[in-house]
């Protein structure tokens, strides 16, 4: 991105579009009785042994497990993760098997997806070519695929500078990665896009 003055700027702005965040609720669960009783939950375990609650405000999915163990999808703000295990412990309470301990549950996010343009126009060829971490096969998809060991993410690269962040597991894990992806990728520009 070119700030006034034609100098880069530091830091790619990113948007954080979806959150997966593990906890577990302390309630042992009967998922058939669950989903006999709430219809907001769906169970099919011959095809996944957890259950799927899904909520419309705020917008998320949980899978449940019979041990009271939750994977939280969807929210794009921890405040918003908290509500809804909060919202589902409440829900589930009066129907759970056993309650195992009643204070807050910790709550651990495993994995963060981020869009961003690194503000600058790509050569995916060369990228693939030149660097040991890319795939990239454009027969099969239009990105590129370029994995970051410290910290652990991976970012979908697309030509026109966009860039899909995923693995990351705090926002300051996320600007690292768009950081270094710059850094990486800018020898491979075939010229800076001016912000949008």
């Amino acid at each position: 991105m070119l700030l006034k003055g034609g100098h880069l700027s530091k830091q790619p702005d990113f948007v954080i579009t979806n959150m997966v965040a593990s906890a577990s609720l302390g309630l042992e669960l009967d998922l058939y009785a669950l989903a006999n009783k709430i219809p907001e939950i769906e169970y099919e375990p011959e095809q996944f042994p957890g259950a799927i609650l899904k909520f419309k405000d705020p917008k998320a999915s949980l899978l449940l497990f019979k041990n009271g163990k939750v994977v939280c999808v969807g929210c794009k703000r921890r405040d918003m993760i908290e509500k809804t295990i909060q919202k589902t412990i409440k829900m589930l309470t009066p129907y759970a098997k056993k309650i195992t301990k009643t204070k807050k549950p910790h709550i651990e996010i495993t994995n963060i997806v981020a869009s961003a343009s690194l503000g600058l126009e790509l050569d995916l060829y060369k990228i693939a070519y030149k660097i040991k971490d890319v795939e990239y096969e454009p027969e099969q998809f239009p990105g590129a695929i370029l994995k970051f060991k410290d910290p652990k993410a991976s970012l979908l690269l697309f030509k026109n500078g966009k860039v899909i962040c995923a693995g990351a597991k705090n926002e300051k894990e996320i600007k690292l990665v768009l950081i270094k992806a710059k850094q990486l990728l800018k020898p491979y520009a075939e010229k800076l896009r001016r912000s949008e």
